[in-house]
């Protein structure tokens, strides 16, 4: 990995001081820092457990599966990891729709409308279909899940009169067929706010309504494009036919979604009207997990994620926010959303997630930006080891909210780390 030159780092993590090492000082710090020590230990005692989501969920959901996979691949065996991922194959819709997620059908009571297929009988499967990110998150956890494991016989495995391959395939073509605004050659789905599931026009907000303002945005399309891009890796043979799709998808998240003024996303194209009021400036909002999707999804030049960062780092500022898995900035105001959960840094409206954070850092170590995410780091596993677990989100307070084992926090920063000890052993050879 190319080295950025090493200027200074404003840190409160070094031992009191407000100034990081030098530059060959980083390999040793990164190796000793126990914060890391702490938090690859407690991931994967957290992670032996199972795979819901975590202990606020009893499903398994393919959108947070596909963030731990990589990790469960360490102390689970490959088979354990398949079946999981064949479940949502044998639930898969006929239009080629994935579920959210997947309970035993003897638990199934959450309020949910409830999905039930004879290919598999053991489970009750749910749909948020406000989301538009379940079949991108089904192919990415499968990709991830063979190169891991080294197991890519799973894409031969037929599921009723299908294999897998076919099943991926036919995921994509969901969205193509069912999600895909012709107008402007992306993927929509209902408002929410960045990556979040709850939209504005119903107390809980988790399905499409006749209120529903459909909606484009900048997560939807480039978990799509990650998609593809692993799809295409899998499946060579099918290049010719998903590269000009994912050519379209992207020329169009550069030519639609990003604001080239204000360099930033824009929050969402509305395709039937806006649920917010008139003069409201949604554009002010700065969507940090969409960012940080984006940048993995090769959407933003080193010029630009540079810039990101720096924003990103305002955010943090004036919001208050222990870290950067702030959500959004500044947050929705009140009573813009009917689920009470979404006021102004609550939730998913300016909450503070390490889930999208901790992929926030990984995309800075891949794309050179080492210092900056070594800093980023240290707030968020820090506080794993304050309150001795993986909380769902926390308060711009840096107070822990929701699932104490939240498995996609624990998988996300596991990943940042095992990234921070392959630079440092790269530095070292």
């Amino acid at each position: 990995m190319k080295i950025l030159v090493f200027t200074i780092l404003i840190t409160a993590f070094w031992a009191g001081s407000s100034v990081s090492p030098p530059k060959e000082e980083l390999k040793k710090h990164i190796q000793s820092n126990e914060y890391f020590a702490f938090v690859k230990e407690k991931a994967v005692e957290v992670v032996k457990t199972g795979f819901n989501a975590g202990d606020g969920y009893g499903e398994v959901w393919i959108r947070d599966y596909n963030t731990f996979i990589e990790l469960s691949a360490e102390v689970f065996e490959a088979e354990v990891l398949r079946e999981n991922l064949l479940v949502f194959f044998r639930m898969q819709g006929d239009d080629g729709n994935i579920i959210d997620g997947f309970i035993p059908a003897e638990k199934a009571g959450g309020g949910y409308n409830y999905i039930y297929s004879e290919l598999e009988p053991r489970y009750a499967g749910h749909k948020n279909t406000v989301e538009t990110d379940q079949e991108s998150s089904l192919v990415q956890a499968v990709y991830k899940y063979v190169v891991a494991t080294g197991d890519s016989s799973i894409l031969t495995e037929r599921v009723g009169d299908k294999t897998v391959s076919e099943r991926l395939e036919e995921a994509m073509e969901f969205l193509l067929n069912h999600r895909f605004s012709k107008k402007y050659g992306l993927l929509w789905g209902a408002t929410t706010a960045d990556w979040g599931d709850v939209q504005p026009e119903h107390e809980w907000g988790v399905y499409l309504t006749n209120d529903t303002h459909y909606a484009i945005d900048i997560y939807d399309n480039a978990m799509f494009l990650i998609a593809l891009e692993n799809m295409m890796e899998l499946l060579p043979e099918k290049k010719e036919k998903w590269q000009p799709v994912h050519q379209l998808i992207f020329e169009n998240c550069r030519k639609h979604l990003w604001d080239n003024t204000n360099k930033k996303f824009i929050p969402h194209i509305y395709l039937n009207g806006s649920p917010f009021p008139d003069d409201f400036n949604e554009n002010k909002i700065y969507y940090h997990g969409g960012t940080a999707v984006a940048i993995e999804a090769g959407l933003l030049s080193g010029d630009e994620i540079k810039i990101s960062i720096e924003k990103m780092e305002e955010n943090i500022k004036a919001s208050g926010a222990a870290s950067i898995g702030l959500t959004v900035y500044p947050p929705y105001p009140e009573g813009f959303f009917k689920n009470e959960s979404m006021y102004p840094y609550g939730y998913q409206n300016g909450g503070d997630w390490t889930w999208f954070g901790g992929r926030m850092i990984q995309q800075l170590l891949k794309n050179g930006f080492v210092e900056e995410a070594y800093e980023h780091m240290q707030p968020m596993v820090k506080r794993v080891k304050n309150n001795n677990g993986f909380f769902e989100w926390y308060t711009v307070n840096n107070e822990p909210k929701g699932s104490g084992t939240f498995r996609g926090s624990a998988g996300v920063l596991w990943k940042s780390i095992q990234l921070f000890e392959e630079f440092a052993e790269s530095e070292s050879e």
